[in-house]
């Protein structure tokens, strides 16, 4: 295998299915990646390969990162693309993950390790997790689209073949190689409102992990991402309920979801409270009123110059894009 992946030991695997999540433009909300964090902890994976970052980034756009060690030592932190193994018994299968950041250099390369190291392993099935931007409300469970591969696959897994045309991802790439390769995949898309883009969306991870469960045929325990969903829910209305031409517009939207049958769900009722779960949890993410009144305060300027930001090419286009 290339040097550039770097395998501590290969696993021995049942019926194994990849899981990948990239940070970056495929990434609102943070709704993909928080979801891969969660079920790499849920699952207890064990790190076992990685891919070297120094030909795949420029370190000017996407930064190493310095932590204090104890306080005392500074340590470099490159950015990382991961693999972790599980065997999973509600599943009934083993699961790898594939957890990173969307590349910035040499593309065809970065997918043809992904691609051999999954044909290496056996890998089954490919899933891949995202998020996107959408003009929905914070306030009902995040909707989540699917595409596949192929006809069989859709018919399958009851998705959709998808009919976007445009710019794409490391996703839409990664998918395209492994069709390629001969190896089914699918592909699963959170909605994150967009008046709230940039803040951690649980909501939007507690979709995708419900929807995963439903397409792997077994059950996740999800109970940690719900009561993570309930904070995020107060905390956003806290913040909106304070801008009235914000209020407005989700009390637009929410009877827009309501008309085409959209339910909501108990998460409204804002039970759970941030302490209730450990230190270091999900809810370390969840963003300071002062942080969501700032990002409210922008979504209303992009509103008013540009119609919701225009055509920004570092984010996705509000429609699937695999």
């Amino acid at each position: 295998m290339d040097a550039e992946l770097r395998i501590s030991t290969l696993p021995s695997l049942e019926r194994p299915v990849l899981i990948t999540a990239f940070r970056g433009w495929n990434d609102g909300g943070q709704g993909a990646t928080i979801a891969a964090g969660f079920l790499a902890r849920h699952w207890n994976a064990e790190r076992f390969a990685d891919i070297d970052p120094e030909n795949f980034y420029d370190f000017q756009a996407t930064r190493p990162q310095v932590t204090l060690v104890d306080g005392l030592t500074r340590k470099i932190e490159w950015p990382e693309n991961e693999f972790l193994h599980a065997h999973v018994e509600s599943l009934g299968r083993d699961v790898i993950l594939l957890m990173g950041i969307e590349p910035s250099l040499r593309w065809r390369t970065f997918n043809g390790l992904i691609v051999g190291l999954a044909q290496q392993l056996g890998v089954e099935m490919v899933i891949s997790l995202g998020a996107l931007l959408a003009d929905v409300p914070h306030t009902r469970p995040a909707p989540v689209s699917g595409t596949a591969s192929s006809v069989e696959l859709v018919e399958q897994l009851k998705l959709e073949q998808s009919r976007y045309e445009g710019p794409t991802g490391i996703v839409g790439v990664l998918h395209d190689a492994f069709r390629e390769a001969g190896i089914p995949s699918a592909s699963l898309w959170a909605a994150v409102p967009h008046y709230v883009s940039m803040t951690p969306s649980p909501r939007a991870a507690l979709a995708l992990c419900e929807r995963l469960a439903e397409l792997l045929n077994g059950e996740i325990d999800l109970e940690e991402l719900r009561t993570a969903s309930q904070a995020y829910v107060r905390q956003v209305s806290d913040a909106v309920s304070g801008d009235t031409e914000t209020l407005q517009y989700v009390e637009e939207l929410e009877q827009r979801t309501d008309a085409y049958g959209e339910d909501d769900d108990d998460d409204d009722d804002s039970a759970g409270d941030r302490d209730e779960l450990d230190e270091g949890g999900l809810f370390s993410n969840l963003p300071t009123g002062e942080a969501l009144a700032a990002e409210l305060s922008r979504f209303l300027l992009e509103r008013e110059t540009d119609g919701y930001g225009g055509d920004d090419a570092s984010q996705p286009p509000p429609a699937d894009r695999y």
